[in-house]
């Protein structure tokens, strides 16, 4: 047990200052799809779902590497853009830096009691997968069969629910068991997973509650 917490204290910076710099490049990437030609969303977006397929077989060797991560982080930046415009364009400025705001006020709060916690979370894991599985098949229902306003509400604070539970299990498993080296590449993924699809989720909640009032 002290061995796997010695471990964690040495490399939990590590992942953090990864997570961050995926989140600056992210960023970038957000800018850069304003150049971006319309016909090339839908290409990215597959190889976008391609690399995360591909680093959730890789999971178990805890292998990705830095240049995958941050090359995913800038191309998850580009398909962001669609989304992050379109509410721009239909409610303002204010909306997306509010669900910003809130995402790091969520997030912050979230990982400081993960990390501080005693509670070991791990029993988290079964429950927040088939949450995450059922997520996916209403995302991929929603593309033949659009969602109401009230459904993509619904939708939207499920997903709140479901990363925000990421947010504690992924911080409470490196507490507990230990952050190697090699894992910083993939812990730091899994962070910005959380903080951009919690991010993505509460902006379509301000979204559409602003476009009720």
């Amino acid at each position: 047990m002290y061995v796997q917490q010695t471990v964690t204290n040495e490399h939990l910076p590590a992942v953090l200052r990864a997570f961050a710099l995926s989140l600056a490049i992210a960023v970038i990437g957000t800018m850069t799809g304003t150049f971006v030609p319309d016909s090339l969303f839908l290409p990215l977006v597959f190889l976008e779902l391609g690399m995360l397929i591909f680093a959730f077989f890789l999971r178990k060797r805890k292998a990705i590497s830095y240049t995958f991560l941050y090359v995913f982080t800038f191309i998850s930046g580009i398909t962001t853009y669609p989304i992050v415009s379109h509410y721009l364009a239909l409610s303002g400025a204010n909306v997306v830096i509010s669900a910003l705001g809130t995402t790091a006020i969520v997030f912050t709060g979230l990982a400081v009691y993960a990390t501080t916690t005693k509670r070991d979370l791990s029993f988290l894991g079964g429950m927040l997968m088939a949450a995450l599985l059922a997520l996916i098949a209403i995302s991929i229902f929603n593309v033949f069969w659009p969602l109401s306003s009230t459904g993509m509400l619904a939708f939207s604070f499920v997903g709140v629910l479901v990363f925000s539970g990421y947010v504690l299990f992924d911080f409470n498993r490196m507490k507990h068991y230990g952050v190697s080296a090699e894992e910083v590449p993939l812990m730091a993924l899994n962070l910005y997973l959380d903080f951009i699809n919690l991010f993505i989720s509460l902006l379509r909640i301000f979204g559409i509650l602003s476009s009720d009032d």
